[in-house]
């Protein structure tokens, strides 16, 4: 597979050239400064798709293309955003940048309670603990409905966090929740908005009555009409599952198992019409059998995200290595490579190591940890091709 990276543009302090020394063949990015909705201007694309490739790579996948929050709850002006994103698509195509990962999950994307979770060997990763997010919901966001949402034994340990939590850590579970997961990704929350909470239960109000039988067929609606331009282009787009691949929030979650993937795919069935298979988000589910997920739908994925999660016995997940946790990326490396040894690749959410936590870097995309992740990955892909006898090539050396 292709070895690419997330990058955040020209002010992400991780550069293209320390990217070119560790082997990157493709970069994934976004035009980050264009507002939410806003077409994509092709001189925009071109201005990035240049520096890119100035530095030895190419601008392999979107990721991503916003889908604003009226088109996933149907507000009146979805056709005329639907309109701006076609044309977005087609810029990019023009510019022969023909994959975009995206998502539908509404009003929050990824979701962590602990951005610097301490590991047995002194890194630290991220954590979703359901107690302390059940906290969030009930006590800070004070969500109507909320603790009916929540299991017994769950609400027994909300009860226990009021008696512990501080003004500081309900501050700080706020920013981890909606803030510092969220803006560094054209997200709805801004690390300078000074009401984040509040914000956030504006954006919640905006699905209230929205069943998952609903969202689906919003989904459906932006996927039938996207396709013919997709199908004219050649514009493979992929959906990132869930994550966490469960409802929260009283929000329905719609790209989170088997039956979900099968539904959307089914829904549109178009080729244009694929999957991002994030093992992270897909293994951070215990109902889910990654593997199995795996070699069901290779031929309709067109992005891999390889990361683990490892799952405790009351449903906490945390990352895992990318050599343990319930993903079993050396299987998935093999799926995808015997499919398509060609699909872009990336490492995700590495630990924060060696001096990560100090540099700046964006909640989850540290520099030295991603890159131990892609040593790791190398490695499994160079015994996997040799399974396979295809050649494997590491970029910037003599052979």
């Amino acid at each position: 597979m292709e070895r690419t990276w997330r990058w955040f543009g020209k002010n992400d302090k991780i550069t293209l050239a320390m990217l070119k020394e560790i082997g990157v063949q493709g970069i994934v990015t976004a035009l980050h400064d264009v507002p939410n909705g806003e077409v994509w201007s092709r001189e925009k694309i071109s201005d990035l798709r240049k520096y890119i490739e100035s530095y030895g790579m190419r601008w392999s996948v979107v990721e991503s293309l916003p889908v604003c929050e009226s088109i996933k709850y149907a507000g009146h002006d979805r056709d005329h955003l639907i309109a701006n994103y076609k044309e977005s698509l087609k810029n990019l195509a023009l510019e022969g940048i023909h994959t975009v990962c995206y998502n539908f999950m509404p009003v929050l994307d990824w979701a962590r309670t602990d951005l610097e979770h301490p590991n047995p060997n002194g890194t630290t990763n991220l954590y979703f603990s359901h107690a302390q997010f059940a906290y969030f919901d009930i006590c800070i966001l004070k969500r109507e409905g909320a603790a009916a949402d929540w299991p017994a034994d769950v609400l027994e340990e909300v009860e226990k966090l009021k008696k512990t939590m501080t003004p500081d850590d309900d501050h700080k579970l706020v920013e981890n929740i909606i803030v510092k997961t969220q803006g560094f990704v054209s997200g709805n929350i801004r690390e300078d908005d000074e009401h984040p909470v509040e914000l956030f239960r504006q954006l919640l109000d905006l699905y209230k009555g929205i069943t998952k039988d609903q969202l689906r067929e919003n989904m459906r609606y932006f996927l039938e009409a996207i396709m013919p331009v997709c199908d004219e282009y050649d514009m493979r787009m992929c959906v990132h599952p869930d994550d966490p691949p469960f409802p929260i929030l009283g929000l329905p979650r719609i790209v989170t198992c088997d039956e979900d993937i099968r539904w959307f795919l089914n829904a549109v069935d178009n080729p244009h019409n694929g999957l991002t298979f994030c093992a992270g988000s897909l293994s951070a589910g215990a109902h889910n059998d990654v593997v199995d997920l795996a070699r069901k739908y290779a031929g309709r994925t067109w992005f891999v995200h390889l990361r683990s999660c490892h799952v405790f016995p009351n449903g906490d997940f945390t990352e895992a290595s990318h050599l343990g946790g319930r993903a079993d990326i050396i299987e998935l490396a093999r799926i995808f490579e015997k499919t398509n040894p060609e699909l872009p690749m990336r490492v995700d959410h590495g630990m924060t190591m060696l001096g990560d936590e100090s540099r700046g870097y964006n909640a989850g995309y540290s520099f030295l940890g991603r890159m131990f992740a892609m040593g790791q990955v190398q490695g499994i892909l160079a015994t996997v091709d040799r399974e396979l006898g295809i050649e494997y090539r590491q970029p910037g050396f003599y052979e």
